[in-house]
């Protein structure tokens, strides 16, 4: 085996998220508190802004961070531990008041991810770790995707000269206790529910097969949620059950697809929790919507969990939270969902 090398580790961008949130504070106190795992990582986003971050982060005791500025993703490999390298971008508005809505911090957001998305499409990184945007203020720059998947999938389409639906993709709640992902993401409940067709269903566990085939080294355990209570109670409670979600598994068992179900929504999970006393069942729940699968991940804690996008030609991965506006510039922040975000874009990069 290659032994690891401060210059072999594989690069890592991390976008600065929506300036006016927590995105740029958490990536100044993963710099700070850990440094082994954040060796080969540098921030793309707005040099005052990140120096604003480093100065909202200090403890009494502790030596100040300090941001160095970097013009090639390459140089990160050469910066010291407990250092902030930032490789800035021209034409991002300047620090933003804490907390604030703003058409700017949503357009410097996107910016900053459109900018890794590209050159990780073109192999100058190996992937990239997202820091909140906030959906109002990508809304007001007038970007019209709902969120970071939307955004990716549409860099990675253009790349590849092929249609958004040639390039379907899925978000993945991560943590190492248990895994799910979304036949659909960010849409209304109703709008959801109708999203619950058999070629919805059987493109999600296609794509959760394949990504997860990677990591594993072998075929995923995959545990199909029902929608509706007690698995439809045999076309009692409904009957996507039957009509949608038994045959799409069927479907995927007849490609070679180790998938089970529908089971109940309110047992598969724990089912799946994987704990050194209770190894899971499954290596991965595929939920229906957004709320049934990120519920269970995120009670597990917030600080565990990590969001990957499957089946983009890149690596991915994002905190399991929000800007949090109402903490924004307080120094308060967790950082340790981007740790771990940082820890499984290393480790998906690795494949």
């Amino acid at each position: 085996m290659v032994p690891i090398t401060q210059h072999s580790l594989p690069l890592l961008a991390i976008t600065q998220g929506d300036p006016a949130g927590i995105g740029p504070e958490i990536i100044a106190k993963a710099f700070r508190d850990a440094p082994d795992q954040m060796q080969g990582a540098f921030v793309v986003g707005e040099l005052a802004t990140l120096r604003r971050a480093a100065a909202c982060v200090r403890r009494s005791g502790v030596p100040d961070l300090p941001v160095a500025v970097i013009t090639s993703a390459a140089q990160a490999r050469e910066m010291p531990p407990r250092c902030l390298p930032v490789l800035p971008l021209a034409g991002l508005p300047g620090p933003l008041p804490f907390g604030a809505v703003a058409a700017e911090g949503g357009r410097a957001a996107a910016q900053c991810v459109v900018w890794a998305a590209q050159a990780a499409l073109r192999g100058e990184i190996a992937g990239l770790v997202t820091a909140p945007l906030n959906k109002e203020s990508l809304h007001a720059a007038g970007v019209d995707y709902p969120g970071h998947t939307e955004l990716l999938q549409a860099q990675a389409a253009a790349h590849a000269g092929v249609a958004l639906a040639q390039m379907p993709v899925r978000m993945m709640l991560a943590s190492d206790e248990l895994c799910t992902v979304l036949v659909s993401i960010h849409l209304a409940l109703r709008d959801a529910i109708d999203a619950v067709m058999p070629h919805n269903v059987l493109q999600t566990l296609r794509i959760t097969h394949a990504a997860l085939c990677k990591s594993l080294g072998r075929a995923p355990r995959i545990g199909v949620s029902a929608l509706n209570p007690h698995a439809g109670e045999a076309g009692l409670f409904g009957r996507e059950e039957i009509e949608v979600i038994g045959p799409a598994i069927a479907a995927a068992r007849r490609e070679g697809l180790d998938a089970t179900g529908p089971w109940a929504p309110d047992t598969v999970f724990m089912r799946a929790r994987n704990t050194p006393m209770h190894p899971g069942e499954f290596d991965v729940v595929v939920a229906m919507y957004h709320d049934q699968g990120l519920i269970p991940v995120k009670y597990l804690g917030v600080d565990k969990g990590v969001n990957v996008t499957l089946g983009l030609p890149l690596v991915r991965t994002s905190p399991d939270h929000g800007t949090a506006f109402d903490i924004a510039g307080t120094g308060k922040a967790d950082p340790a969902s981007l740790i771990e975000a940082v820890r499984w874009a290393r480790r998906l990069s690795a494949q």
